[in-house]
């Protein structure tokens, strides 16, 4: 159905379309009925659906161009990726258009972006707005109104909740304090502006699978921070990544100027190349830098404003302030790429062709060992479109061990994986895989490394040359016969899939039995923490062979064996192998629990492992009847547990209870009558420590000020990986390797413990990725990342570390899976 004329003179503003737009937040539903409204009120406005959230909201993104760039979509996104060695190349061209992608609210709480999106959209879509439609000839917009539809639906429903007839701008007012766990994250309580590399969120994936669809050539991610700041946009802070290139950073000091010059023009306050750095590659400025485009960031002041609030200088800031100021930056991102379409996209296929901007890094080849771990190491590749194959003959090869941080010699073999720089997503793969990510600044936003090798636990080379070897793009698989009697079958316990299948037999009340050392059962060798679930333990279970076979299959590397008796006197029936028993597992939340830390334990348990887990609020903990549990989480936090509460907790643990602590939950146990963990191992090295701090401060009373926050750094880690040696014989180390490498992202340190197991410790003259303070460094050597005290009946868990930061460090989903199920 066409559009009218007189439709296309009179599209409403989202004023006059809502009314209570600019004074209060708008529902979702209500955002999606203005963009529904665009769309079929003029034909500048094009809608798709690309998923949805888990709360089942839609995500959408809007293509707003011209009448005739809408009609050829399809074949603008296929010729912009045919230029860049994505898709075929076609006769057929419709000329080059840019390409800019519009992201708002990837944190829900920071709603002005929604608000603005609005506006934005108007503009772009008015047909009356002639200078908007000049910028439309040749370029293709791509907005997405909301990136977190549930976080910012969670945060509208408390505001209007709380809400007034008036605003209240008194910052104690209680729309200013927002309850936990906040708007500002998902579903699962995780902070999607760190997950576009790693994709672990239903919502990251669905977009991140549209955006490599399409490979934007800008890309503003739009944001709010605390309501007293001013407006930041590019350039951006230091440290920036030598990868990124001239024509990206040109580009934002354009920008910035342009923006500039508009909030000159209003006496906006604002800021640049200030806090908001490039280097950390899974945020929605990096993400799209190291993929060819120019990503950048847009902050307003706003986190905890309401609907208005009164700010440090006495001004007060409403939401009206908030989006107008986000559509003037926004409108001026589109403005300025129109204005450099050429420059644009000649750097982009720079970028992305050129070999001399392609090779960035020492390296044109990654080796990955054939290890049950490279199945998620390669599903992390597809999902971002890099190509990696499986080598198909054995050779010899010479390269950089990660795990040694040696050159080493080395035998390829087949169904190693093999990722070669030379392909279209060149830099992106370089960025991932390089050992080593030069770093321009230590003031840094985030992590500093995240070596995918370490992460994942796999043996990796990087090597200078690029291979000659034959490969193939699957790697082959024997195929399983399942014998008509089988004695036992047989798990080997090495990557998430096996816990996975480990929660599935407890569901089905399958019993299992576990192995404590290596044994051999014919021409099966079963590795410590390999599953073994044998006939005789589950009688009931008429089918066996298909029953148990349907559930293991989901793992290639499972065998079975026809005899419990073992070649080296380990037979199935003895105690090397133990009867593991089913976790009933209790998860604390609320005020007190880091947010984001409970969320990445709620989603390994409700989206890794599908396994029950039962939540319930820390002040509540009192109601609970702990002994119907055998294990007890606590996430990083501050947990109050009262007297009564510590009393009831140390008498379940004495009768059997397990608890897991991971990192600010260890003050619940530090320094308690009755556990061993403390910072220091004697009294002697707590005096020793308090010494040196006390001289440090006598010392510092003549440095100056300017320097302070560099100075801090010298005892801090934002992010880096350090080397563990592991006790191999614990079941807290099964299946992880002969090293574990952390990625310790906190502070805290913490002594050997005496009499308890110390698994994973750094040793003396550890190896590191990443920054890692002067002075914090020299205080790792011989402390514990996680360690196993028994105490009475029971077991606490020491996580120093976080093994599910953010889900994506693979050999820390294993770790945390032997906590749960083979620590008894």
């Amino acid at each position: 159905m066409g559009v009218s004329v007189m439709a296309l003179a009179q599209i409403k503003s989202p004023y006059e379309f809502l009314p209570t737009y600019g004074k209060q937040i708008t529902h979702y539903h209500q955002v999606e009925e203005y963009f529904n409204y665009l769309t079929t009120q003029t034909p500048y406005v094009k809608h798709q659906k690309y998923g949805e959230t888990s709360e089942h909201r839609n995500l959408n993104v809007y293509y707003i161009s011209t009448p005739e760039n809408l009609a050829n979509l399809e074949q603008i996104r296929l010729q912009n990726l045919a230029s860049i060695g994505l898709a075929p190349k076609n006769s057929a061209t419709v000329g080059d258009k840019l390409i800019v992608w519009l992201s708002f609210n990837v944190h829900g709480n920071e709603w002005a972006g929604t608000e603005s999106a609005l506006s934005v959209a108007y503009e772009l879509a008015n047909p009356e707005n002639k200078t908007t439609k000049e910028w439309l000839k040749n370029t293709i917009v791509i907005l997405d109104p909301c990136i977190n539809p549930d976080g910012y639906s969670r945060y509208g429903n408390w505001l209007r909740e709380i809400s007034g007839k008036n605003t209240n701008p008194n910052k104690f007012d209680r729309e200013h304090a927002e309850e936990w766990p906040g708007g500002r994250y998902n579903h699962y309580i995780f902070d999607m502006n760190r997950d576009w590399a790693w994709q672990t969120q239903i919502e990251t994936k669905q977009r991140m699978a549209i955006y490599n669809q399409w490979m934007p050539h800008v890309h503003t991610d739009v944001h709010e921070q605390g309501y007293d700041s001013p407006y930041f946009f590019p350039p951006a802070a230091e440290p920036q990544h030598e990868f990124i290139e001239a024509y990206q950073k040109d580009f934002h000091k354009l920008l910035g100027k342009n923006i500039a010059a508009k909030f000159d023009a209003n006496n906006w306050m604002y800021n640049t190349s200030e806090r908001f750095d490039l280097f950390y590659p899974s945020y929605g400025d990096t993400y799209p830098m190291y993929n060819g485009a120019v990503g950048m960031t847009l902050e307003q002041g706003g986190i905890r404003a309401g609907r208005e609030i009164t700010m440090e200088n006495g001004v007060n800031l409403t939401i009206k302030d908030r989006l107008t100021h986000h559509k003037t930056a926004v409108l001026a991102v589109v403005e300025t790429s129109a204005s450099q379409i050429e420059p644009l996209l000649k750097g982009f296929k720079n970028f992305m062709n050129n070999p001399r901007t392609q090779m960035k890094g020492k390296y044109a080849t990654y080796i990955l060992k054939n290890n049950p771990k490279l199945n998620q190491l390669a599903d992390l590749l597809k999902i971002n479109k890099i190509e990696y194959s499986y080598a198909t003959e054995k050779s010899n090869a010479s390269g950089f061990n990660y795990f040694t941080k040696k050159d080493e010699n080395f035998s390829v073999e087949p169904n190693d994986l093999i990722v070669k720089v030379n392909q279209p997503k060149a830099v992106f793969t370089q960025i991932l895989f390089e050992p080593t990510n030069k770093m321009t600044d230590t003031l840094s936003y985030d992590i500093t490394a995240w070596n995918l090798p370490l992460a994942y636990g796999v043996q990796g080379y990087a090597v200078k040359n690029a291979l000659n070897l034959k490969t193939k793009n699957v790697a082959e698989t024997a195929s399983k016969s399942i014998p008509k009697t089988v004695y036992a079958f047989y798990v080997p316990w090495n990557n998430r899939t096996s816990a996975e299948i480990l929660a599935q037999l407890h569901q089905k009340e399958i019993k299992v039995r576990y192995a404590m050392k290596q044994a051999v059962f014919g021409d099966v060798t079963i590795e410590p923490g390999g599953l073994m679930i044998a006939r005789g333990d589950n009688p009931k279970i008429a089918d066996f062979e298909n029953t148990v076979a349907e559930i293991v299959k989901k793992k290639s590397d499972f065998a079975t064996i026809s005899s419990g008796f073992s070649k080296n006197a380990k037979d199935l029936g003895g105690e090397n192998f133990p009867l593991m028993k089913a976790p009933k597992v209790l998860l604390l939340s609320g005020n007190g629990v880091t947010s984001t830390e409970f969320g990445a334990a709620w989603y390994y348990f409700d989206e890794i492992l599908n396994y029950p887990v039962t939540i319930v609020d820390q002040d509540k903990l009192r109601n609970v009847k702990l002994f119907e549990f055998n294990t007890l989480v606590l996430a990083d936090g501050r947990y109050n547990f009262s007297d009564a509460d510590m009393k009831r907790l140390n008498e379940w643990i004495n009768n059997g209870g397990k608890v897991i602590a991971i990192d600010g939950a260890l003050n619940v146990f530090d320094g308690k009558d009755g556990y061993t963990l403390n910072p220091y191992a004697t009294d002697e090295e707590k005096q020793a420590a308090e010494k040196a701090k006390k001289e440090k401060e006598l010392k510092e009373r003549f440095l100056d000020s300017g320097n302070e926050e560099r100075r801090m750094l010298a005892n801090s880690i934002p992010g880096a990986i350090i080397e563990n040696n592991l006790d191999i014989t614990h079941p807290l180390s099964f299946g992880l390797g002969k090293k574990y490498y952390s990625l310790k992202t906190g502070d805290k340190i913490y002594s050997l413990l005496k009499g308890s197991n110390n698994v994973a410790y750094v040793p003396k003259n550890y190896k590191s990725y990443g920054y890692i303070g002067h002075d914090f460094g020299k205080k790792l050597p011989e402390t514990v990342s996680f360690a196993v005290e028994s105490k009475g009946a029971g077991k606490v868990v020491y996580m120093i570390d976080n093994p599910l930061f953010r889900a994506f460090w693979e050999n820390g989903i294993l770790l945390f899976s032997n906590a749960l199920f083979l620590v008894n």
